[in-house]
């Protein structure tokens, strides 16, 4: 049987690429978007080391900022590379979700 999570983590880094570029955001802050969307199995055990290596990987940028409540949060923000790997996740996907369509007959 197929396992929920194994197909998330194939998707997850598009989607916070997505988040990301829609608004500046910080870490909790991504995880409360994917969750309002219904991403409710995704943990900050997740979110945080890919936010880690998204910003090696010099696709995002981050900036400190004072929070209202409390420490400064890192604030994350897509590079060009990131813009650039944003457009791809998403005509990959959109390739993929358009085969799968296709495989099921369309639009029943």
């Amino acid at each position: 049987m197929l396992d929920k999570t194994q197909m998330l983590k194939g998707i997850l880094e598009g989607c916070i690429l997505e988040i990301i570029h829609n608004q500046n955001t910080y870490g909790y802050g991504i995880l409360e978007i994917l969750k309002k969307y219904g991403f409710s199995e995704i943990t900050e055990g997740t979110i945080y080391p890919l936010l880690i290596r998204l910003e090696k990987q010099e696709i995002l940028l981050s900036e400190l900022k004072c929070s209202p409540l409390g420490p400064k949060r890192k604030y994350y923000t897509l590079s060009e590379k990131g813009e650039k790997e944003r457009a791809s996740f998403l005509a990959e996907w959109e390739q993929l979700r358009n085969s799968v369509d296709a495989l099921r007959g369309g639009n029943r």
